[in-house]
């Protein structure tokens, strides 16, 4: 076995009644969304940030993987939080805003909520319509990790892209497209007007398929694409939290009794 990266590593928290799953990014790992997990875990959720299949150790592994692989840890974690908590939330970062919403559309009230940041939705260019035979030709393509506008700010992640795995990606999203109308669970969509690497027109294109009615979208101004380590990150936590409090049962409201 190759050794996870160090920062790489999975996280989880046990905490109270109210889980939370997050979902890190295509080449990326949960040291993206660390931050989070750990914000949420210090005020008592119980929280579960796996690392994909083919992450968080060297892109030749990721080559093997595709997304099946990915969904069915997330699909595992989720049924894990699931049995041992009232409520569950999903959350995630590009690729991982996708696996959650696919989460959400296939376990309808088993989910309470949605929170996505920079959520992806396809693999855009030229380059997409390539991936089928290119994938056969050459094997990577540069990095996508650590669009970051803050300084000093960078995402653990591979600086090649795997192309058969691109190619699955692809596949994955336009699987999850179809699947956007069974979404009807409250929404929370926080996305970057200046991203390098997903489009403003993802997160529009989910906002108009979903089935949700409550709905909060939410601009990030002052960062790219991996927003949970850029400087809205404390707003995207405070959000989240807000959005699991009004949403969980008892959850930070004083005097109310837990499941009350």
């Amino acid at each position: 076995m190759v050794p996870v990266l160090p920062g790489a590593e999975p996280f989880r928290h046990e905490g109270g009644e109210v889980g939370v799953l997050l979902c890190h990014g295509f080449t990326g790992s949960p040291q993206s969304l660390r931050p989070w997990a750990e914000y949420l875990a210090e005020r008592g959720f119980t929280v579960s940030l796996p690392l994909l299949p083919g992450h968080g150790t060297r892109w030749e592994d990721m080559q093997l993987t595709g997304w099946q692989d990915w969904y069915a840890e997330v699909d595992r974690e989720l049924r894990a939080l699931g049995e041992r908590c009232s409520q569950v939330f999903v959350a995630g970062l590009s690729m991982g805003g996708a696996l959650a919403l696919r989460l959400a559309a296939r376990h309808g009230d088993a989910v309470s909520g949605v929170m996505v940041v920079n959520p992806a939705n396809k693999v855009h260019g030229l380059a997409a319509y390539a991936l089928p035979v290119a994938r056969h030709l050459v094997r990577t393509t540069k990095g996508i990790a650590s669009d970051i506008a803050k300084e000093g700010s960078a995402e653990l992640g591979y600086d090649k892209v795997p192309l058969h795995a691109a190619h699955s990606l692809r596949n994955f999203f336009r699987l999850v497209d179809r699947e956007l109308p069974q979404v009807t669970q409250p929404l929370l969509l926080l996305h970057s007007p200046q991203d390098h690497v997903v489009p403003p027109a993802d997160s529009a294109r989910i906002l108009g398929r979903v089935s949700s009615r409550d709905v909060r979208e939410i601009l990030l101004e002052q960062s790219y694409h991996v927003a949970t380590l850029d400087h809205d990150a404390d707003r995207i936590f405070e959000e989240s939290l807000a959005f699991i409090g009004r949403l969980a049962t008892g959850v930070g409201k004083e005097g109310t009794a837990a499941g009350g």
